[in-house]
């Protein structure tokens, strides 16, 4: 893949490998890969593929064997832990499929996390957790515990939660595998909505055909290289 390819990427992968165990098997091999800030790209593939090990390195969760994994021109493979760490504060929002809301705190205190752990001003943290349920559909929700809520509701308030402090990236892990189709079109579109508006580079890991349709670009992985 030529440099200029790379131009207008805020995700570069250069010929980046990961292999397990003794003797090693080989989860990614030699993947070069390039993403434009504020692109929704839908990763698909078998289970066993290497969809999740994409993840984990764009995450700063694992580390190549081999090969460059760079976010926002910080590269993840030679970074210290302590870089890691602010990295995913600062630069990363990351979506599972089952919600992981905090089930003691209402909706906008869940929306509220990033910030306290950012260290943001006390008084600017609410107008912001409001501002992004706002955005995602969920202000008459706010104050609302997590049991009150839909599965595509919860959803909702997490993707908030994930973008409430502007991440460059957000990593959306089946996103929409515990919802039905009517919630499930409700989170994929608030997900491309967010890509539009926020500059946010959205991918998702995903095994439903028709969801990845519904993304900007489908890269489809087997067998650890993309096909």
């Amino acid at each position: 893949m030529g440099s200029s390819a790379f131009v207008n990427s805020v995700i570069r992968l250069v010929k980046a490998s990961r292999s397990y165990g003794s003797p090693p098997v080989t989860a990614l091999d030699a993947v070069s890969l390039s993403i434009n800030r504020g692109e929704f790209v839908a990763i698909t593939g078998p289970s066993g593929s290497g969809k999740s090990t994409l993840l984990n390195l764009l995450g700063g969760l694992d580390h190549p064997t081999s090969g460059e994994v760079i976010v926002d021109e910080i590269h993840l493979e030679s970074a210290w832990d302590h870089e890691l760490t602010l990295y995913r504060r600062l630069k990363l929002g990351i979506v599972f499929q089952f919600f992981n809301l905090l089930p003691s705190m209402s909706v906008v205190e869940n929306v509220e996390m990033p910030l306290l752990l950012r260290g943001d001003p006390h008084h600017g943290i609410r107008v912001s957790a409001l501002e992004i349920l706002g955005l995602v559909g969920m202000t008459h929700r706010a104050n609302h515990f997590p049991h009150q809520l839909s599965g595509g509701e919860m959803q909702r308030a997490a993707i908030a939660r994930a973008l409430v402090h502007t991440p460059s990236l957000l990593l959306a892990d089946e996103p929409t595998g515990n919802l039905d189709s009517e919630n499930a079109s409700q989170v994929l579109e608030v997900m491309a909505k967010i890509a539009s508006r926020r500059t946010t580079t959205v991918i998702m890991v995903t095994h439903s055909d028709s969801v990845a349709a519904l993304a900007d670009r489908r890269i489809r992985i087997a067998d650890g290289h993309i096909v």
